[in-house]
């Protein structure tokens, strides 16, 4: 039997359809065509996909978030507390009882918590004097290109639900990530790749603990499933059962996919299910892809400089210089968001060791990830973001000794950066007391949602219109707790402080 004989079948039995059967099907959806009809536009979904348009002129046509997984120490990297070093094993126990410090099972039972000082030097960088880490010496040539956020805060003391908060805006499971909803809101720029990618960076240090993570960092939650981010693998295939079957050309595998669609639209018209037109959608962009990847993956057009820029690793598939260099090629080519993992910054012991590994791979990358996108003028429009999912305490972790400790989680105060899209360069934005644990500058108070309100008003879209109506209820990236958009470090912000 052909595909032919084999659409005319299902055609006959999609038509064959009893008086019951057809009441029992469509019953609710009958009533709920009603229904509809009576009830406001506004109330019939949040956001339709096919007539979505930015709430405003977006700043940012792209993302590039580089997500550092395990959470690196802020106090080895851009929270400089040189008075530390005379206070060296000094025990803050009372001061943390003082502060309501919550404390991880880890070291909940420490009867003294020393202080550790940064084993690192810092140094004044750029126009703006923005203190950084000798052991990111790239990132200390561009910190006039970046915004270096010193008052993150988050509400989560242990990865997992840190991570979900981060990349999700939630700590409950099966929320929307947040490339998912830059997806549902703003659409495609590039037919033959997806809208959401997800690259995942090798780590070289051999010693590091490294956090697993999941899917639901890059899910689409209750949004439609298109919407989830595709991962580019780095060894063997891109894409997992992208290639053809032997034997299967690519005029059999378009007659193949006329078929399957068809059998599936039979379907979606029978039963309505909006996955239905997702999975067409998705075999459709497999198709595309087939072609699409192949040239995004071959590297072998770009120059010696551009290498040189990234360093040496950027000609090695997996690392993090490698996934730096694939991010520059998805945002030209119109990807809108590309989410790189770099995971082993859950350092709890042989910080010295480890942090210092792990800053080496991601370094020189970022800095010619930034120098790339400007001088190709895709900076201007591309937000690029580096950090990870809360900090770390100025306390250490067990024994502490003049060359090595460790630091536990600490989601009261932590570091990131940001660049391109109107972001301010060469900024420092809030502070923190002499041991990196509260914020002392409470107007910069920069919570995770309120890096997400910021990062929607970038693309053009407004959080406290953006949302998704899901089993009743309007569901937001930003939640429902309050947020804003940290218009300081902001040039033509749209939405001001709320």
């Amino acid at each position: 039997m052909n595909f032919e004989d084999i659409i005319k079948s299902v055609d006959l039995q999609n038509k064959s359809v009893s008086r019951r059967q057809f009441f029992r099907h469509n019953a609710m959806g009958l009533g709920a065509a009603a229904l509809s009809s009576l009830l406001p536009k506004e109330m019939m979904g949040a956001y339709d996909q096919a007539t979505a348009k930015s709430h405003f002129e977006p700043k940012a046509k792209r993302v590039i978030y580089i997500s550092l997984i395990g959470a690196p120490s802020q106090l080895e990297m851009y929270d400089y507390k040189p008075h530390l070093k005379k206070e060296f094993k000094k025990d803050i126990k009372d001061f943390l009882v003082k502060s309501g410090q919550r404390l991880t099972g880890m070291t909940a039972n420490q009867t003294a918590f020393p202080v550790a000082p940064a084993f690192c030097d810092f140094k004044q960088h750029g126009e703006s004097g923005a203190w950084v880490s000798d052991i990111l010496p790239h990132t200390a040539k561009m910190v006039d290109d970046i915004c270096i956020i010193k008052s993150m805060h988050t509400d989560a003391i242990n990865h997992e639900p840190a991570n979900q908060l981060m990349y999700t805006g939630s700590m409950q499971n099966g929320k929307a990530s947040m490339g998912s909803w830059l997806s549902y809101g703003l659409g495609s720029l590039n037919n033959d790749l997806p809208t959401f990618c997800v690259l995942h960076a090798q780590h070289s240090s051999p010693y590091s603990n490294v956090q697993a993570i999941s899917s639901r960092l890059w899910g689409s939650g209750y949004l439609p499933g298109k919407h989830s981010g595709v991962n580019l693998r780095s060894q063997g295939d891109p894409v997992l059962f992208l290639k053809d079957a032997p034997g299967i050309d690519r005029d059999m595998r378009r007659s193949m996919l006329d078929g399957l669609s068809h059998l599936n639209q039979q379907t979606l018209e029978s039963v309505g299910d909006p996955e239905i037109q997702t999975r067409i959608q998705q075999y459709e962009m497999a198709y595309r892809m087939q072609m699409s990847v192949p040239e995004l993956t071959d590297m072998s057009g770009e120059s010696e400089s551009t290498y040189k820029l990234y360093g040496p690793d950027s000609k090695k598939s997996g690392t993090f210089a490698h996934t730096a260099l694939m991010a520059r090629r998805l945002a030209e080519r119109g990807v809108r968001f590309t989410q790189i993992f770099h995971r082993g910054w859950d350092q709890h012991g042989s910080l010295p060791r480890d942090i210092k590994s792990q800053c080496g791979d991601i370094d020189q990358a970022c800095y010619g990830l930034i120098q790339d996108l400007k001088q190709r003028g895709l900076l201007e429009d591309t937000l690029v973001i580096c950090g990870g999912e809360f900090g770390r305490t100025v306390y250490s972790q067990g024994a502490l000794t003049d060359t090595n400790y460790g630091r536990d989680h600490h989601p009261r105060a932590f570091s990131l950066w940001m660049a391109g899209a109107g972001v301010k360069g060469g900024m420092v934005y809030g502070d923190t007391d002499d041991y990196s644990f509260n914020i002392t500058t409470p107007d910069q108070k920069v919570h995770v949602r309120d890096l997400h309100s910021t990062i929607l008003e970038r693309c053009g879209l407004d959080y406290h219109k953006f949302s998704y109506l899901y089993q009743g209820l309007e569901q937001k990236l930003t939640g429902v707790e309050p947020s804003r958009v940290v218009t300081d470090i902001l040039n033509g912000s749209h939405l001001a402080k709320h």
